[in-house]
């Protein structure tokens, strides 16, 4: 280690962001290490909440040290959804008062808010919301944020920040998505 780089025992604050697949996985790809230290970690999901996928299936693996929770009442205004704005703007909101509850109870050590970002840039909760997150957590905990469109404000306020670009889609050549590596 160089001398003006030094290890500092600091909680990070994670975005991944951008129109590219893997931003979840990415989290998870972090939940799967956290494990394998015997953190206790928190996933919560926004918007997610209506669809079943592998990932709540594979986490339930992880228990007890793996914690998952869908906040969300659904993909918001796309697929399926037939449920009023407002439904999904209450789940969101009380979704961040969820989290700001896991964070500070000081149990975990990651905490994954997954698809935070959507909900911000669909307006289901405000910037004062997300930054009462970002508050709440403690100098030693981590937290990771993932979803498209990551507001300016908490792209500033992070410490890494990756964006995922999307360069070729299966879907564009008319493969829809696939068990186990898209949901």
């Amino acid at each position: 280690m160089t001398e003006d780089k030094k290890s500092i025992d600091k909680g990070l604050l994670v975005v991944y962001t951008g129109n590219g697949k893997g931003k979840t996985t990415a989290s998870l790809g972090m939940v799967v290490r956290a494990v394998g230290y015997n953190w206790n970690i928190s996933v919560i999901q926004f918007v997610k909440g209506s669809w079943k996928y592998g990932e709540l299936k594979g986490i339930k693996r992880l228990e007890p040290n793996v914690e998952l929770h869908l906040v969300g009442e659904g993909f918001v205004g796309i697929i399926d959804d037939k449920k009023e704005f407002s439904e999904h703007q209450k789940a969101a909101k009380e979704g961040v008062e969820f989290a700001i509850e896991k964070i500070k109870s000081q149990k975990y050590e990651l905490i994954i808010l997954d698809e935070l970002n959507i909900a911000a840039d669909l307006e289901l909760i405000s910037k004062e919301d997300v930054l009462s997150v970002l508050d709440a957590c403690s100098e030693k905990q981590h937290l990771v944020i993932t979803g498209r469109n990551a507001p300016e404000y908490l792209i500033e306020r992070a410490d890494l920040v990756t964006e995922m670009k999307e360069i070729k889609h299966p879907y564009q050549q008319g493969i829809l998505a696939q068990k186990g590596i898209d949901w």
